[in-house]
């Protein structure tokens, strides 16, 4: 997947663009999946493995590919591979970090608390249900196009949610691979080296390789992608797997001449339509000339920091748990944002729009905010009025603002210090706090200027809930900030749980955490010691 969007998009040649640029009326395209694209310094991809028996169209794979695949028959919609990729706007780097299929999560009223790996396909499942019911009831024969359509859609819209509020990222785009769709991708490369420690031989996958480097067809990189067990951590060393994989697909395209020949590129355009499913409308050649210039080194992959990878969920399953607030804090890391020291060491208190790192505990509700629409943008204050009412806050009144020519949105509060201030103002974009001494405490008033690009803006995916800021969060659903399980004691895993250390998660001390932590006595030393994953290098990381 990360070849697909990543060196496909930095295809030198006349013919690369214009092949590339064909594919928009051939692609398999999902609308409506709430999608955002207000701002934040970089562009988020949600890059989604499924582990389905149908292709990018809803058809079923014939026999003879379901034993190609070696993944057995059953019939599932779980999306096992779950990866998010960071693009800052200048598009200088690209960082891919995978979220863990047993990450434990809030799956909303509906679900409950689950794996993650399984709300795209419950969700789906329950809207099968309504629509066949639905035609029941009117007496109809059931449209199965029409039903696999809406539950699909229903499924990658509750992920995308869950993945918007484990990461407090904003997804901007999002594309879809199935198991078949996986194979012809790596084949229309030529297939991908890796290199293995030791030999392995499990049948439940179908991997059987010597140790050594090798280079794989796509039957034996998916099996050699989906292996866990008999790997001495599992699904997080299946996870190292899948992202040495794409490294070294990366590298391969970004260092050979794949892009510009036309038979490579025909052959790669040529799956891509028959295997992926991309989000309605994306530009992926403005991508493209965003990441023209991206070197192979500066292509690197990590995965979330969680708390424990023995947790236990509500009946007992064994489950991987996170602190959100700490993820969160990963992401904005990932740009810089986390950063408020300049060079010489000492804090930058220049502006008012602090890092909601730094923003202290409140509750919304005890305080009210007024919305004011300074912007020649009909309905703008009602809009984002509804958004910060949806979030918990107290509403005052909602309208045009009495003043004309006002050139910057702004929060105004009696104290810049106030938290829910500082917090909604992070929440609409980070918009300046202004101090307004005619105001009481708990009154906050909000301006927007015919700039105003946040939340609420018909660009903005104006359905979706503000994210949630400071120690309890403010989100519309209310317990979103609190995690979910019981952590285990088994935090380790080396880099495959991100450059954090994660010195607070073992405890399962933090208010935040969900799932039971485990009791695991000891780490893969040999992983701990290895470095960052990344698409440069002379050839393939050796791995379990």
């Amino acid at each position: 997947m990360l070849a697909l969007l990543s060196a496909i998009m930095l295809a030198g040649g006349t013919y690369a663009y214009s092949s590339v640029g064909r594919l928009d009326s051939n692609l398999n395209q999902a609308g409506g999946l709430n999608l955002g694209s207000q701002s934040d310094g970089a562009t988020d991809i949600l890059l989604v493995g499924i582990d389905s028996r149908t292709n990018a169209h809803g058809e079923a794979l014939s026999q003879d590919d379901i034993d190609m695949l070696r993944a057995g028959e059953e019939e599932t919609t779980s999306t096992d591979t779950i990866i998010l990729i960071r693009i800052p706007d200048d598009g200088s780097s690209a960082t891919a970090v995978s979220l863990p299929r047993d990450t434990y999560v809030d799956g909303g009223s509906e679900l409950g608390n689950q794996k993650i790996n399984s709300i795209y396909g419950q969700t789906k499942f329950y809207k099968t249900q309504e629509l066949q019911d639905e035609s029941a009831a009117a007496g109809e024969t059931p449209d199965e196009k029409k039903i696999e359509n809406e539950s699909s859609q229903a499924g990658r819209e509750a992920l995308v949610s869950s993945v918007a509020d484990v990461t407090g990222i904003t997804v901007d785009h999002y594309a879809e691979v199935g198991l078949l769709g996986f194979v012809k991708l790596t084949n229309a490369v030529g297939g991908v080296d890796v290199c293995l420690n030791n030999a392995v031989d499990e049948p439940l996958s179908g991997a059987k390789f010597p140790a050594g480097e090798q280079t794989l067809s796509g039957q034996d990189a998916l099996s050699f992608v989906r292996q866990r067990h008999e790997l001495p951590r599992g699904d997080l060393d299946r996870i190292t797997r899948q992202q040495v994989y794409m490294a070294s697909l990366a590298n391969k395209v970004l260092s050979t001449s794949t892009l510009t020949n036309p038979s490579s590129l025909g052959k790669l355009r040529s799956a891509i339509e028959d295997s992926v499913v991309l989000d309605e409308g994306w530009d992926v050649m403005g991508l493209a000339t965003q990441m023209q210039n991206l070197a192979g080194g500066n292509v690197t992959f990590q995965t979330i920091p969680v708390t424990s990878i023995d947790g236990t969920g509500d009946q007992g399953e064994s489950v991987v748990t996170i602190d959100k607030k700490q993820v969160h804090s990963f992401f904005e890391n990932l740009l810089g944002d986390g950063d408020s020291e300049d060079k010489d060491g000492s804090s930058d208190d220049s502006d008012n729009t602090d890092s909601s790192s730094d923003i202290e505990d409140y509750e919304p509700s005890e305080s009210t905010v007024s919305v004011y629409n300074a912007s020649q943008i009909g309905g703008l204050a009602s809009r984002v009025g509804d958004l910060i009412s949806g979030a918990g806050y107290g509403m005052g009144e909602v309208g045009n603002a009495t003043e004309t020519g006002i050139s910057e949105s702004q929060v105004n509060v009696a104290d810049t210090d106030d938290p829910a201030a500082r917090g909604l103002a992070e929440q609409l974009g980070g918009l300046s706090v202004v101090e307004d001494s005619s105001l009481e405490p708990g009154e906050i008033r909000v301006t927007l200027s015919g700039t105003y690009d946040g939340p609420g803006t018909s660009t903005s995916g104006i359905d979706e809930p503000l994210p949630a800021v400071g120690e309890s969060g403010s989100g519309s659903s209310g317990d979103s900030s609190e995690n979910v399980g019981t952590p285990g004691t088994d935090a380790t895993g080396g880099d495959v749980l991100g450059e954090n250390e994660n010195a607070d998660g073992a405890s399962g001390e933090s208010g935040d955490d969900v799932g039971a932590v485990g009791t695991s006595e000891e780490s893969d030393s040999a992983t701990t010691d290895r470095g960052a994953i990344d698409a440069g290098g002379d050839g393939p990381m050796c791995i379990n």
